[in-house]
């Protein structure tokens, strides 16, 4: 390590005095300069080339694990703990997990039992759907973000955005959802108390489309954890450290996040570090 410092800074300090200062030879320091490299220092630069490809392709989000992951599927065979290594070396570092959701402060009309009960997985597509809402600043005031997600494979089905949250507007959402995914029978919809959801238009579109209607219980938010995680992930790996100017900019950059990135790239751990898009497909198969 003592050799590799030298011979990175000998164009900055001489390398006498960077050897004396740290207790090496000059001659061992030019006998290893001239040392052919070992197989494993030239592995670790290919490898370290591809650390360093996954983690900017996941807009510098990805944790060691999933760079992992990316590499094994790019075809080198290399132990997680190796990558690990890479990372360090180079300074990648994922960004840490930020969480945060806005009070709703409107009237309740309709609450329904937790159906749910914290059961987060789905043997099959379209069976629980879990829906949310956040929200983001522009420059123009907030942006609502309104998703709906399937468990089956933790994919975004159904989305919308607006300036003003409203009932229309997680209407909006799983209408989307139906559409995408054709009228699901025996369907759970479940998302916290928030009026927008508990309100007569709301619940009337769901007893149209034959959906049942499951809710968190007040104030407990692990009830819909798996939604809090999706938002959680889009603001730490994509909207917390923009700053937009317009809502439309805003509006673009979560459409890149869940359609170019989210569903059908992003490495998920519950699906065994593939995509929500990639896990259906093979299931399919």
């Amino acid at each position: 390590m003592k050799f590799g410092f030298v011979a990175k800074h000998r164009g900055a300090w001489p390398v006498q005095m960077m050897c004396e200062s740290l207790g090496i030879s000059r001659s061992g320091f030019y006998a290893w300069l001239s040392r052919p490299r070992s197989q494993h220092s030239l592995d670790d630069e290919v490898l370290g080339t591809r650390v360093r490809q996954s983690f900017l392709a996941s807009d510098r989000t990805y944790g060691a694990r999933r760079v992992w992951h990316d590499v094994l599927a790019m075809g080198h065979s290399c132990g997680l703990h190796r990558v690990e290594r890479l990372m360090r070396e180079q300074a990648l570092r994922a960004r840490p997990r930020r969480r945060g959701l806005p009070a709703d402060r409107g009237q309740r009309s309709v609450i329904a039992d937790n159906v749910l009960d914290r059961q987060f997985q789905a043997d099959a597509p379209n069976r629980k759907w879990v829906a949310d809402f956040t929200y983001l600043w522009t420059a123009e005031g907030w942006l609502y973000v309104v998703v709906v997600l399937d468990l089956y494979a933790r994919r975004v089905v159904g989305w919308s955005m607006q300036a003003n949250m409203t009932s229309q507007l997680v209407a909006d959402a799983l209408m989307m959802a139906v559409w995408r995914r054709g009228k699901p029978v025996e369907l759970l919809h479940h998302s916290d108390q928030g009026s927008q959801y508990t309100s007569e238009h709301f619940q009337d579109l769901l007893k149209e489309q034959g959906i049942t209607c499951s809710m968190s219980r007040a104030g407990e938010i692990w009830d819909n954890s798996a939604m809090e995680s999706f938002f959680s992930s889009l603001k730490t790996e994509r909207t917390s450290r923009k700053v937009y100017r317009t809502r439309e900019q805003a509006r673009a950059d979560v459409f890149d996040y869940i359609e170019r990135f989210y569903n059908p790239t992003r490495r998920h751990s519950t699906l065994g570090y593939v995509s929500p898009v990639e896990f259906e497909n093979a299931q399919k198969a």
